[in-house]
């Protein structure tokens, strides 16, 4: 073995550290955080990442130093805090209990009714005060995505956001001690694997990639887990097993981010949040997109590539990735491949990936300035919600006619999947509207969607028809007015 191997969880829960050899791979930071310790300031809501009521804060260190994220405790593992800080709601006011700037500013502007939500409400806010001192409402805002409140209303959370993002506070503990934690944490990572048995189950933290790549070849039916906001479902909905559970959050060599002329590569480990820059940078017109990819606290934990290896037909990345012609690597053992991303799905549920093996990589061409390109999400709420149809366009004109075209889409099939038969359609006709009504009727060919509790069937072809014509129109440069009408069997 490459590397030596560790019986213990550790960890930093507030300002105690925290070690573990008897622990269940499904076990979750919030029953850890209500049941073990007593923190009961962290609330149990929805246990599904939605609600934001057990949001936490947790610190890890990164390439630029010690980074603090807000989580959602209710599906976040336990088994995947080795090396980090936990950062709890009772750990914001002073030790001679003065409340912090951002727990005052909700207590003066009346910013709390029946308190259930407030919790998680403050930790996200605390996280905005942490990063800046002069917060606009779009970022307080954009904090609060995923922090439901039912009660108090938002003008007065956000008077309080805004209140306290200016107001410093010197003796704050995370401040005030980032380099003592910093080093702290430093001394928990010492390269090890950690391999935990228990009465749950089989719990390992890999010390390093070639580790995880012996780990899976040794145990390839393995559950593996980057950012949980899939998986955690699975345990607190689903009610499934998932041992043996391999933890990869902490694993650098994942978390890389390369650019280069001829495009953007991401490590299978990269968060929503880590790769937020160098997508709006390289494919702007992903930005808004991107921002609506669950909430804060989610694309603080998911990955780019834990969402293509589950496979989801209604994730939210594939089909932006496969129109601009992505590519995703598999490694098992020392051994590599590459393959189209849209190849790699083959049904629902079933992803060309070999037992032991895992993705390493998605990597993402350049957009040449020749082609035009665009992301859309559907959903029943703007933000914090699943994707009813996502579709993504990438089209290459010549002289006003169709040179190449690239067109995907999410929930109209099994799968993330093309649209073929459209795609052949438009290939070397004008670009214009009359091309656009023609292939409408061919939609039904490449797709015949399910009817479930997001959307029906007629919807769904409808508005991926209607994505194609919003898509030709933002191209030759009109604005677009969303109308309401009714339609039959939609």
């Amino acid at each position: 073995m490459s590397v030596p191997v560790r019986k213990q969880i550790r960890f930093i829960l507030n300002d105690r550290p925290i070690s573990l050899d008897d622990i269940a791979p499904d076990f979750t930071l919030l029953d850890f955080l209500r049941i073990d310790q007593r923190l009961t300031g962290t609330k149990e809501g929805c246990a599904e990442g939605d609600c934001g009521a057990c949001t936490v804060l947790v610190g890890r260190l990164g390439a630029s130093g010690l980074v603090y994220e807000t989580v959602n405790a209710c599906i976040r593992f336990v088994g995947s805090l080795d090396a980090c800080h936990v950062v709890t709601i009772e750990y914001l006011a002073a030790s001679d209990g003065a409340l912090h700037p951002v727990q005052q500013a909700m207590v003066d502007r009346h910013g709390s009714q029946c308190g259930f939500c407030t919790p998680g409400i403050v930790m996200s806010l605390y996280d905005l005060w942490l990063e800046t001192s002069d917060a606009t409402p779009a970022a307080v805002e954009k904090a609060l995505q995923g922090n439901l409140c039912r009660c108090t209303g938002y003008e007065t959370i956000i008077e309080a956001a805004k209140a306290a993002s200016s107001v410093a506070c010197d003796d704050d503990r995370l401040v005030a001690g980032r380099a003592a934690m910093e080093a702290r944490l430093s001394e928990l990572r010492d390269g090890a694997r950690v391999e935990i048995e228990s009465d749950g189950g089989i719990i390992f933290v890999p010390g390093s990639l070639d580790d995880l790549a012996e780990i899976l070849e040794a145990n390839p039916e393995a559950t593996i887990v980057a950012g949980s906001t899939d998986v955690g479902l699975w345990v607190t909905k689903q009610f499934r097993s998932i041992t043996p559970v391999v933890f990869i959050n902490n694993l650098v060599e994942l978390k890389q981010i390369t650019e280069t002329s001829e495009g953007l590569t991401l490590g299978a480990g990269v968060t929503y949040s880590d790769a937020f820059e160098a997508i709006a940078e390289r494919y702007p017109e992903m930005r808004g997109f991107w921002e609506r990819i669950g909430g804060e606290q989610v694309r603080n934990m998911g990955t780019v590539g834990g969402n293509i290896a589950n496979g989801s037909p209604i994730g939210d990345t594939p089909p932006p990735l496969i129109a601009l012609s992505a590519q995703v690597t598999l490694r098992k053992g020392a051994s590599e491949r590459t393959l189209p991303l849209e190849e790699f799905f083959i049904d629902y549920g079933k992803q060309d990936r070999r037992p032991g093996e895992f993705v390493a990589a998605v990597h993402i061409p350049a957009l040449d300035a020749s082609r035009r390109f665009a992301a859309y999400k559907i959903s029943k709420r703007r933000d914090e919600d699943i994707s009813a149809v996502c579709g993504a366009f990438n089209v290459k004109l010549e002289n006003g006619r169709v040179a190449d075209i690239r067109i995907a889409f999410g929930g109209m099939a099994a799968t993330p999947k093309r649209a073929s038969a459209v795609e052949a359609a438009l290939k070397d006709q004008p670009w214009n509207e009359t091309t656009i009504d023609t292939v409408m009727e061919i939609f039904e060919k490449d797709f015949q969607p399910l009817t479930d509790w997001r959307a029906t069937a007629g919807y769904r072809l409808l508005v991926a028809k209607n994505l194609l014509m919003r898509f030709f129109l933002e191209t030759e440069g009109n604005s677009v007015v969303i109308e309401r009408f009714e339609t039959a069997g939609a």
